[in-house]
């Protein structure tokens, strides 16, 4: 019997990238340009992963949306500049062995590789354009067409364009946003440790300390759905 068509779906920031430094540099340019009171940093690091306008709205809950607007478009503009100066290898290096990993699993009949990410299109584009990573994906869901993580029309859209069932797809991430949009869509979940909420927080199917054992965590999540 021939093996199914499968997807893994990862998402980006703190996943298969650390942006988390022109991240907080460039809400606190946004804040600061806005003139309010800059959140803390752990604030920011956990609205990593939601679309823009929903981060700003949960960071300053007493601003109204013309307010949220503008601090989203002061972080857009500080994170083009930061990125312009340093390139997108630089700006958001790959995880280690993140690389190795997916050139592996691309590699394989079996599998397709897609991405669900908060990023805009455009940020997304960029990125994978520094790291020549621009093929590997055949499915790219981006904030721009669909509403913020945890909502499971990323997933959704993911599995559709890939022409993949739901039992025979993974998201892999970092967030509870990913992970609970994964649960919401009906595809197993893989937390990865380094990321950027606790992975305790998950409540993962599998969890992961290093790409090396990606492998077995696929085998396993896909053998139980048989």
């Amino acid at each position: 019997m021939t093996a199914p068509l499968r997807l893994i779906i990862f998402d980006v920031d703190g996943t298969l990238v650390d942006s988390q430094g022109d991240i907080v540099a460039s809400m606190h340019h946004a804040f600061d340009e806005f003139g309010v009171p800059v959140p803390e940093r752990a604030a920011i690091i956990g609205i990593i992963g939601l679309s823009l306008p929903v981060a700003m709205a949960r960071l300053a809950p007493e601003l109204d949306s013309a307010a949220h607007d503008a601090l989203v478009d002061g972080y857009k503009r500080s994170y083009l500049s930061l990125r312009a100066k340093a390139g997108a290898a630089q700006s958001s290096p790959l995880f280690p062995g993140t690389r190795d990993m997916l050139e592996a699993l691309s590699a394989r009949d079996d599998l397709l590789l897609g991405v669900a990410t908060g990023k805009s299109r455009r940020g997304l584009d960029k990125l994978l354009e520094g790291h020549g990573l621009q093929t590997m994906f055949v499915t790219q869901q981006v904030a721009d067409f669909h509403p913020s993580k945890p909502h499971p029309a990323m997933i959704h859209a993911a599995l559709a364009e890939a022409g993949v069932d739901a039992g025979d797809a993974v998201m892999i991430g970092d967030t509870t946003y990913d992970m609970d949009m994964a649960r919401a869509a009906g595809i197993g979940t893989i937390g990865v440790e380094w990321g950027y909420h606790p992975a305790a927080d998950l409540r993962a199917d599998h969890l992961l300390s290093d790409w090396t054992d990606l492998p077995a965590r696929l085998s396993a999540i896909w053998e139980k759905a048989q």
